[in-house]
Formats: structure tokens, sequence, C-alpha cells
């Protein structure tokens, strides 16, 4: 690699890091928040629409999934990483059932009544900065009053 080409990719990889989104502290007690889940791992519903894997690019959509939703009802559609452990258990990416017995055992508030899944790759990244990431705020913002999110990764 030339002097200038690392120069350039070291001043890319700090622009994307600036928009990063910092640690941020739960300060008030566990038991009483509520808690989504937002994947990368492109979990969906079965019923809902697959992520669209042929694209080069990558899908910058994103899927709702109901706070009530079964584990079965769930399903992983990525091609960039190895999901046969989720295909058997979508808790391995999508802790959902985890999150209910956290509910029952009085660890967490409740669950959320709104999650997000989406397709984690993609080589549009400014895009999915100024577009789909704002929108999935928005959405755990406004459908899924959660105090708290897990991010999941694929």
């Amino acid at each position: 690699m030339t002097e200038g080409a690392d120069v350039r990719r070291k001043s890319s990889m700090a622009e994307i890091s600036r928009k990063c989104v910092p640690l941020t502290p739960y300060e008030r007690e566990l038991s009483r928040a509520t808690v989504a889940i937002v994947t990368a791992g492109g979990v969906h519903r079965k019923d809902q629409e697959p992520f669209n894997i042929s694209d080069d690019l990558g899908d910058l959509t994103f899927r709702r999934i109901n706070g009530d939703a079964q584990s079965s009802e769930l399903m992983v559609t990525h091609h960039h990483y190895d999901h046969s452990d989720a295909d058997r258990d979508i808790n391995v990416i999508f802790p959902i059932d985890v999150l209910r017995d956290l509910v029952n055992e009085g660890f967490i508030g409740a669950v959320a009544r709104t999650h997000i899944g989406y397709l984690g790759y993609t080589m549009q990244l400014k895009r999915m900065y100024e577009e789909t990431v704002p929108q999935i705020a928005d959405e755990i913002d406004k459908r899924s009053r959660a105090d708290v999110v897990v991010l999941t990764g694929g």
C-alpha cells in the first residue's frame, strides 16, 4: 500500500468512527427498564419479505418484529456469516426468549413492543448512516418505547 493510500484509508476510517454511537451507560434500575433488540443479523418474521441477499451492495431495508413474536416465527436471511446455530435457535442472535425469562425473573421490567432486524452487510455506508440508521432509531424511539437496546451482529 502506498503512503498516500494508507493516509486516505486512515482518514476514511476516522470519518466512519466519528459516526459511531458512543457508549451511553444506563443509570436507572434494569428491573424497571423496557428492553428492545436491534440486530444486524438479518432476522425477520417468516411471513415477512426476506432481505435481498442478491444485491451486491447490500439491502438497506429493515423489518419490524413485534414484541409478542414467538421465536418459532423468526428466521435469518443473511449470506455474510454462518447462521446455522441461529437457524436452530434464533435466541443465539435475537434473544427474545431470554428477555422474556429476564422479565419473569424480575431482572428487567418489560420486553419492548417493537424490535428491529436488518442486514448488517452493506457497501453503502453513507446511505446506511444517513437514511437507514435514523429510521431505525426513530422506530425504536417511537414504537418500541425502549429504555435499553440490545444490539447484536451477525
